[in-house]
């Protein structure tokens, strides 16, 4: 599977990246994957080498770039709860100061390069999300409704700007809750507005999960509940990209 590090051209400077694309010299379709708040490292590397490997140009741009190149913080091999707490007081600053207005600016840049990449066909793209990135990709969704077809979300705050940024999303969804993250209340409220939007969705509590389940180098991860994400996710990309 073929993989670059590459650097985004933005309005602030450069963001390096990820890519990782099938090696058959044709093009496929383009997907915008948003790292959890850790960010770009081997765990992120791999899922997107996985989701390329189901016929996509993948990228993962380090959305903390303007702090320095991924990544950000120094990792573990294993992010488990003695490091957790430092790793997140060291990284909340960063998220803190990561505005919507530069949420914006840079989905701006992330989705014209990648449109722009060889490899890539001139159909839609999809946006995930993990974690605290599930806002950038709702927001990446709603100011971009002609070119993003798919969003998904996974143990993310998709509803954080409100019913009126949802009601704006024109694009497939699948939302997957942590039973940590939403109670059961909580979601029949998100599914409602969903559902007075118009939205095509699918939004649902993964169970037996925390936040964090999709990650595998991480002391929340859920085999289980990781095999649900793709078996979500690879069909909602097959039924809304086509390969033009």
């Amino acid at each position: 599977m073929p993989t670059k590090t590459l650097r985004i051209p933005t309005t602030d400077g450069r963001a390096d990246a990820f890519a990782a694309f099938p090696d058959d010299g044709e093009r496929h379709p383009g997907v915008l994957m948003y790292a959890d708040a850790f960010g770009i490292r081997p765990a992120l590397r791999e899922m997107a080498r996985e989701l390329a490997g189901h016929g996509y140009y993948v990228l993962v741009p380090n959305f903390f770039y303007r702090h320095g190149p991924a990544p950000v913080a120094e990792l573990p091999e294993h992010i488990g709860e003695e490091a957790r707490p430092a790793l997140v007081a060291q990284l909340m600053p960063l998220i803190e100061t990561h505005t919507a207005e530069r949420t914006v600016s840079d989905a701006d840049a992330y989705l014209r390069f990648l449109t722009a990449q060889p490899e890539v066909g001139s159909g839609p793209v999809a946006v995930t999300g993990y974690c605290i990135s599930g806002l950038l990709a709702v927001r990446t969704a709603v100011t971009h409704p002609r070119q993003v077809a798919a969003l998904a979300v996974f143990h993310g705050p998709v509803g954080a700007d409100g019913n009126d940024a949802l009601a704006r999303i024109t694009a497939q969804v699948h939302f997957a809750h942590a039973e940590t993250d939403l109670s059961s209340e909580a979601l029949g409220e998100l599914n409602a507005a969903l559902d007075a939007a118009g939205v095509d969705y699918t939004s649902e509590i993964y169970p037996g999960t925390v936040h964090g389940f999709t990650m595998p180098d991480t002391d929340t991860y859920n085999a289980a509940a990781l095999r649900r994400h793709w078996d979500h996710l690879i069909p909602l990309l097959d039924r809304t990209l086509v390969n033009d």
